[in-house]
């Protein structure tokens, strides 16, 4: 053979070669061989070929169908698998291309999963709202299904207007009614890694702060009790919560006893019971009272006074109004500059200094102010002279109490005892009788010298 035939029969094998090769890819493509085969990892649409108790074929263009089972199978939520019909095209994901046995192993709700949060994230670029139902909770907030994942609306973003219907000190107590209530959120925050999604429905709401404060204001009345939760406390007093606006509790508002902050009596978070004691619609506030929803003590510390009535008091303090003197433990009563002496002075302490006890006369009682007028320059007025007498004879008439017998020694005998309690006896009423005698000239005196009083002041 030479070389020019060679070369031609060199050639000819190579052009039949290639033929050959082309063949075979026909061969292949004929017979089902020319597939793009899945991938670990992928998401793939598949139509359901059959299904039986425990598994799902699914068709996903190759020779066989790939298949649901064991786990899988089993995470598939009941309802959702109830909706599944043969011949519907679902979302799969490969897990295996090809496991031991040659099957081809896929997850229906792996790639629902997937599908989620590629969807969580276009929203988180977008802003888009999502329509869903609340169908959890924890300590932190709410449960509300985006797909096939679960996100968290923590509590500070959950709507004015839903938060206004929490009440209780736990959790279940605060979210357990909204599970199933319709609710617009918007993603904040995606992480894979950690499976994380944050969701707002405060964002996805159009109603702000102000104009559910409006709402509430044109619906509130002066006198109402109202339940509110405390949002924040202050020197000045506290904010309560009531239905999604806030009123202020002034310090002076909280309680009867005093107190320097709040702090003292409330928490944040916790419930109340609040009266609405003022409405400024134009400035949008709200004035609140927890004390007014609670009974005064100080009716009470002052139902033992009346006026015209003699007590000793316990001055203690002095100012250049007057002197302030202590009734009880808790009770205490101002002597006015103009009640202290007969005679002009410019201040108190011409007269009177800390820590003296001296006799006063209550002269006005003021239960709204909590305050109860003395007076010791009326101490000795005729004025009150019938209800000191008064006072006079209920206190004599009202008798002593018999002194408790002495012990005796066990060998004195018990007869003797009965005559010297006679002989006590009788000197008491003698001793009254003499009192009530000697008591009518005195005070005649005394009313005659208050009288002269006058007088002798303008000499």
């Amino acid at each position: 053979m030479d070389k020019n035939d060679a070369q031609l029969e060199s050639g000819a094998n190579l052009e039949n070669n290639q033929v050959d090769k082309d063949n075979m890819a026909d061969l292949l493509a004929g017979e089902g061989l020319g597939i793009d085969f899945p991938q670990q990892g992928e998401i793939r649409t598949g139509v359901i070929a059959s299904m039986t108790p425990g598994q799902i074929l699914v068709s996903v263009g190759t020779k066989s169908e790939g298949v649901i089972a064991g786990k899988e199978y089993e995470l598939i939520p009941p309802e959702e698998l109830a909706n599944l019909k043969i011949g519907q095209e679902i979302p799969v994901y490969v897990i295996n291309p090809e496991d031991q046995n040659g099957n081809l192993i896929l997850s229906y709700m792996r790639a629902r999963e997937e599908q989620s949060w590629q969807i969580v994230e276009t929203m988180l670029s977008s802003k888009e709202s999502y329509h869903s139902t609340v169908i959890g909770y924890n300590k932190g907030g709410l449960i509300v299904p985006v797909g096939g994942l679960r996100g968290f609306v923590p509590a500070s973003q959950i709507s004015l207007s839903r938060r206004a219907g929490m009440s209780g000190d736990t959790p279940e107590q605060r979210w357990s009614k909204m599970i199933g209530q319709e609710i617009d959120v918007v993603v904040i925050e995606v992480d894979r890694e950690r499976r994380r999604l944050i969701l707002s429905e405060r964002q996805a709401s159009t109603e702000t702060r102000e104009s559910v404060k409006e709402r509430v204001i044109d619906e509130l009345k002066e006198g109402e009790v109202r339940t509110g939760r405390v949002t924040s406390l202050a020197d000045f007093g506290v904010f309560v919560n009531i239905n999604g606006a806030d009123g202020l509790v002034h310090l002076s508002e909280i309680s009867w006893d005093r107190i320097q902050h709040p702090s003292e009596v409330l928490k944040v978070g916790q419930e109340v019971q609040v009266k609405v004691i003022s409405i400024d619609r134009e400035k949008k506030r709200i004035g609140l009272s927890i004390r007014q929803l609670q009974a005064d003590p100080w009716d009470q510390k002052a139902a033992k006074f009346q006026v015209g009535q003699l007590v000793e008091g316990t001055i203690t303090r002095l100012t250049k109004f007057g002197a302030f003197a202590r009734l009880t433990d808790d009770v205490e009563g101002l002597i006015h500059i103009s009640e202290i002496s007969e005679k002009r002075i410019e201040h108190p302490k011409e007269v009177l200094k800390e820590g003296d006890t001296v006799t006063l006369r209550i002269i006005k009682i003021d239960p709204a102010n909590h305050r109860i007028g003395l007076s010791i320059r009326r101490v000795d007025s005729m004025a009150y002279a019938d209800m000191d007498w008064q006072s006079l004879e209920a206190e004599l008439s009202t008798p002593e109490p018999e002194p408790e017998a002495e012990t005796k020694p066990a060998e004195e005998p018990k007869a003797e005892a009965k005559p010297k309690a006679k002989s006590r006896a009788k000197p008491k009423a003698e001793e009254v009788a003499a009192r009530e005698t000697a008591a009518e000239p005195e005070a005649r005196e005394t009313g005659e010298e208050a009288e002269a009083k006058p007088e002798e002041t303008k000499e």
